[in-house]
């Protein structure tokens, strides 16, 4: 078994922890902010216990996992004899670049260096360190204990035996890993989402629907069958004629701007956040979040353990 380091240890740091602390790594998180800390070992005790609920483990494994995972404050104690860290912090270029400098210096060459970051590239993050070659993106998804999917994300100069083993770690502890072959800003799937999101809030910033309607649009029409058949095999499926005779038509009246929607930029200096402040595109009452929060990770549990 390897030694993990996670830095950063909140919703995403102590998610990643979780993993491999169930697949018998033994882990350290390290996070400047003690009370973030003690929330994270609590956070991990609470996915566990729902995961034993939903009898993914044993309540005897519970303890064992959590028996794996240790807690640091400093970071050069927290990744001594670490094989693997795990970045997790704020998606901040400078900070990221900081934290790998630092580490570049703290750890073996023989250390794979990796970012979780989900939208910056790798190659901009390893720009102040200099065994690029061992720096390695893998964007887990939120929530990380659920969510199978790992992108496996090069720098310019990220070595193929780093990215080999990186996914062969992350296959070895029950991720679904994919191997990106360019470094682009979003990756893969987050281009996607975003894409979506670009079209769904110009769709009520043009007054075509409501977000409501938007929502119900995915949930209860192609929503359903995208984790069975994804937008190139459904492609090939309806026929790419049928698909270029589609987008001769419509493409041009989709979103296609740079630029953030101005309706988006308008709630956020409105202080409309969403669940934040219970108000954004939709309002949101103390109970209706917490609902929502409880159908998404009751789904993923139901959906991940057909998998």
């Amino acid at each position: 078994m390897q030694k993990i380091a996670v830095i950063g240890a909140g919703l995403m740091g102590h998610g990643i922890g979780q993993i491999f602390a169930v697949h018998g790594h033994d882990v350290t998180l390290v996070d400047l902010d003690e009370k973030i800390l003690s929330s994270a070992t609590v956070g991990i005790r609470n996915n566990l216990e729902l995961m034993a609920d939903h009898d993914f483990i044993t309540p005897e494994e519970i303890d064992a996992a959590l028996a794996r995972v240790s807690i640091a404050t400093d970071t050069e104690k927290g990744v001594d004899g670490a094989d693997f860290v795990v970045e997790a912090v704020v998606e901040n270029l400078e900070v990221k670049q900081n934290i790998f400098k630092k580490l570049d210096q703290l750890c073996p060459t023989s250390t794979i260096l990796a970012s979780n970051t989900s939208v910056i590239s790798i190659t901009e993050i390893a720009r102040e360190s200099v065994e690029k070659k061992r720096i390695v993106g893998t964007h887990f998804w939120n929530p990380p204990h659920l969510i199978p999917l790992v992108e496996v994300v090069p720098g310019a100069e990220t070595m193929p035996e780093t990215v080999d083993a990186t996914y062969d770690l992350l296959l070895s502890v029950g991720k679904h890993p994919v191997k990106v072959k360019k470094d682009v800003p979003g990756f893969v799937a987050n281009r996607l989402q975003h894409a979506l999101w670009r079209e769904a809030i110009s769709i009520v910033e043009n007054d075509i629907a409501d977000a409501a309607t938007v929502d119900e649009c995915i949930k209860f029409g192609f929503g359903l069958r995208l984790p069975a058949l994804g937008p190139m095999e459904n492609s090939d499926m309806v026929g790419n004629d049928l698909v270029l005779a589609i987008h001769d038509y419509i493409l041009e009246h989709i979103e296609s701007s740079p630029d953030p929607s101005p309706l988006l930029r308008e709630k956020v200096a409105k202080g409309e956040l969403g669940f934040k402040s219970g108000q954004g595109f939709q309002s949101w009452s103390e109970e209706e979040i917490e609902t929502s929060r409880k159908n998404l990770q009751h789904y993923l549990l139901k959906v991940v353990k057909d998998i």
